[in-house]
């Protein structure tokens, strides 16, 4: 047997979400390959391919982590909530005070001797819905009680987005809302929810206050700025124009992979705004098909969800999807001027590397999840009847 052959037949658990992933994939390199052409030719002295090069191999490393992630039992991830948390903490102090500076925000660490960077705040996605989803199904049977069971949830959700929203508000408040909704599926009292989402709206009030009075602290400029052009312009400054040209230019069919123009004038094509350059490639269809892509992995997590016999499980698995899902939604929704510009990728599809892998890591635990519903399936149907 090779061993592609032996790689299909340990490809386990929910084979539609196989399918997406690898589609996503596919969809990835193509629609990255088609948005780097000049910034490849312009920085990188004509090798238009080096981008593709160099994506192409973090989705194979993505691959890879999806791969590994599902041969693993999702109660492993349970165990390394804590340690994630740990983690992420210092990290994401040490990115607010000494992380890289572009474009007036720190989110960026560069790792010494391979100079790769990467945001701190991927990491703390990933770690806070893992912890969310233990500690929640850890304390079920007193789920109710706000000092032994809501205020160890409580703490770890402020710090983590307090620590998150002065350089990157967007992916603060995204996730944010994925540990409410996550809350919610966790039979947390909705009183204590809302308490959660008041206490949520004055942290990100005085964040805006303190913005306001020490500008070199937070990126409140930007936000006000955002959310004028939002308001006030009915084009939604140059970045929706540019979007909103590309969209109209992609009509039903779109203009062929590799023929978008609006690539060469939109800031970001390959990363916040690659959804409005695969509308003006593969047109209405194109963007339909995407949409639904996540649409039916979000289904099929959920479906996971019903079928899970543990807590924790069905929890893990609804807050990767919230993740990937709600992320993906709102970078759609920034391109057809839905929202305001926010800077968050597409999931698995946009470039860059270490958000690529993280994501990679929430579609293995997915199916990580899903491979033992399947076995427990098959041993629940292969038991004898009683007599």
């Amino acid at each position: 047997m090779s061993l592609s052959q032996k790689l299909v037949q340990n490809l386990q658990g929910d084979r539609v979400i196989w399918t997406i992933v690898l589609l996503f994939a596919a969809l990835s390199v193509i629609a990255v390959y088609s948005s780097t052409n000049l910034l490849a030719y312009r920085e990188k002295g004509g090798d238009t391919e080096f981008y593709l090069l160099k994506h192409g191999f973090f989705i194979a490393g993505g691959l890879l982590i999806t791969y590994l992630c599902s041969l693993l039992p999702y109660q492993v991830f349970a165990r390394m909530a804590r340690i994630l948390m740990i983690i992420t903490i210092p990290l994401l102090l040490y990115t607010l005070f000494f992380g890289v500076d572009v474009n007036h925000a720190r989110r960026w660490i560069t790792i010494p001797i391979i100079s790769l960077t990467f945001q701190a705040s991927d990491l703390a996605k990933l770690a806070l819905v893992v912890y969310l989803a233990r500690e929640l199904a850890r304390r079920q049977d007193q789920i109710k009680d706000f000092q032994s069971a809501f205020l160890p949830i409580l703490i770890p959700v402020i710090l983590v987005c307090g620590l998150i929203a002065p350089a990157n508000l967007s992916t603060a408040l995204m996730l944010f809302a994925t540990s409410i909704l996550l809350m919610i599926v966790g039979r947390v009292k909705m009183t204590h929810v809302l308490g959660l989402v008041g206490a949520g709206l004055l942290l990100f009030g005085v964040l805006f206050l303190v913005g306001m009075a020490f500008p070199e602290l937070t990126r409140s400029g930007t936000w006000i700025s955002r959310i004028q052009d939002f308001l006030y312009d009915t084009d939604g400054g140059y970045q929706l124009q540019q979007s909103k040209i590309a969209i109209a230019k992609g009509g039903f069919f779109g203009e062929g992979p590799g023929n978008s123009i609006q690539r060469n004038f939109l800031p970001s094509p390959y990363a916040d705004f690659i959804y409005a350059i695969i509308i003006e490639e593969y047109g209405l269809f194109g963007g339909t098909f995407l949409l639904g892509l996540y649409v039916i992995l979000f289904i099929r997590s959920v479906r996971l969800v019903t079928l899970c016999e543990g807590a924790f499980g069905a929890l893990l698995t609804m807050g990767m999807s919230l993740l990937i899902v709600l992320q993906a939604l709102a970078n759609m929704a920034v391109s057809v001027h839905l929202v305001p510009v926010t800077g968050l990728t597409l999931p698995l599809i946009s470039m860059g590397g270490t958000s690529l892998l993280f994501f990679s890591m929430s579609a293995g635990m997915i199916l990580s999840v899903s491979r033992q519903v399947e076995r427990q399936r098959i041993q629940s149907s292969s038991e004898p009847i009683a007599a």
